[in-house]
């Protein structure tokens, strides 16, 4: 009976080494996020977009806060010529004046940083579903993100999609742009 056992053993062992694993190649690669972002086009745009909306708006708040300083000046100079009591009342109209600059700043930031973070959140979404459509067009089974918030801790540069993706993200952003544009003058000509 051992003797069996051992025939059929060494029979199977035969058998399956004689048989070739077929192993399936799997393909990955990397994308450098933060290269990614950085060399965008509409992540460009989107950053001197807003960029230009602070200083804008900002520019009006330092006016306000320069008239503001300057009657601050005024009152040092007058407070001891017009007395105590209106002293006391025009520093209290002064306080509430900073604390409303202060109120006005603080809103202004929370304010963009709010509809730049409602882009910017689109974007990233934009360019996952581009990297997901990307990947299952060119086969691959992983594309790994590194970067800032670095998902692979070593990569062969041979497997760095990096360019790849920027320029086909780039590609699309241009046409989108010309598209919107066209759609723009025949609106106009249209008026």
């Amino acid at each position: 009976m051992k003797k069996v056992l051992l025939i059929i053993a060494i029979s199977i062992s035969v058998v399956a080494c004689n048989k070739t694993a077929e192993v399936k190649e799997v393909k990955t690669a990397y994308v450098d996020t933060s290269v990614l972002m950085k060399e965008y086009t509409e992540a460009k745009d989107l950053e001197a977009k807003y960029k230009a909306q602070s200083e804008e708006k900002g520019r009006q708040l330092e006016a306000e806060i320069n008239r503001f300083k300057q009657d601050a000046a005024n009152f040092q100079s007058q407070a001891q010529a017009n007395g105590q009591a209106w002293a006391q009342q025009r520093g209290a109209e002064l306080q509430k004046r900073e604390q409303q600059l202060s109120y006005a700043q603080q809103a202004l930031a929370q304010q963009l940083q709010q509809e730049s973070g409602v882009e910017m959140d689109s974007l990233v979404s934009g360019v996952k579903k581009f990297i997901k459509d990307y990947g299952k067009e060119k086969g691959y089974a992983y594309i790994y993100g590194t970067g800032d918030a670095a998902t692979v801790l070593y990569a062969e540069d041979k497997y760095d999609i990096t360019k790849e993706i920027l320029k086909g993200l780039n590609d699309k952003y241009k046409t989108a742009a010309k598209t919107d544009d066209k759609k723009e003058e025949k609106a106009e000509v249209k008026k």
